[in-house]
């Protein structure tokens, strides 16, 4: 899989990306993610990528003529154009499963199931707003706009950030196999995940429920279940159906 995100800042990627499972996702070829500068595209001798609002009002607006090249030449290198692969076999050609997707506090709420199906392209393409925001037009040339929660940022590039963890983690050889399935939101139930316990088994007064030691694997996962639902109710009640 392949994510390009494209960002008028991609220094701030170096850090949270080179370490972890997305780091080890890159070593073992499972992901490629590319920054592509928005500022590239910028228009001039001065690069400028956002100019004043239609209309009046405060702040700057980011150009959609400027964000659509920057779309284009990511879409050129990995997306649509360049992912008809030809099947010599067969004779017949694939088109590469591509999304292309705005960071943005207005969108739709980001959720598990989103970073489920954003795990099964071939390439996702991650914009990264700023300023005021983006000329509406632009939404002529995306697929969705995403929030990941009812707040605002200075930019996108968090968001991304965020988006790139939880999709990379789904990736086959990414962490152990099953390891997510009874993970919050995205066991069948889709409640929070039940409480986990380790060494020591006594400490400051608190000690290991017996079940979990007990071994009988029927029980533990009768009284996981019973957490998971207790949990969910007390902190987010909403998701209990």
């Amino acid at each position: 899989m392949k994510i390009s995100i494209l960002t008028l800042f991609p220094e701030m990627f170096a850090g949270p990306f080179d370490h972890s499972i997305i780091k080890r996702a890159k070593e073992k070829g499972l992901i490629e993610i590319e920054f592509i500068n928005i500022r590239d595209f910028g228009i001039g001798v001065h690069k400028m990528v956002d100019d004043t609002p239609y209309g009046g009002g405060v702040g700057m607006v980011m150009r959609v003529d400027v964000l659509h090249e920057a779309i284009k030449y990511a879409k050129r290198h990995s997306g649509e154009d360049a992912g008809r692969l030809q099947n010599l076999d067969s004779g017949q050609a694939r088109t590469t499963k591509q999304k292309v997707v705005l960071m943005s506090a207005s969108g739709k709420p980001f959720k598990q199931n989103s970073a489920k199906q954003y795990a099964k392209l071939d390439h996702l393409i991650l914009i990264c707003g700023h300023y005021e925001g983006v000329d509406e037009r632009i939404m002529e040339y995306i697929d969705e706009e995403v929030s990941i929660g009812d707040f605002v940022l200075t930019g996108g590039e968090l968001p991304a950030m965020m988006i790139t963890d939880s999709v990379t983690r789904l990736l086959e050889g990414a962490i152990t196999q099953g390891a997510v399935e009874d993970e919050s939101f995205s066991n069948p139930d889709e409640t929070l995940e039940y409480p986990h316990y380790t060494k020591p088994r006594e400490y400051d007064g608190g000690s290991v429920p017996e079940v979990l030691l007990s071994g009988n694997h029927k029980k533990i996962a009768e009284w996981r279940k019973e957490k998971s639902f207790k949990k969910t109710k007390r902190v987010r009640p909403e998701l209990l159906k």
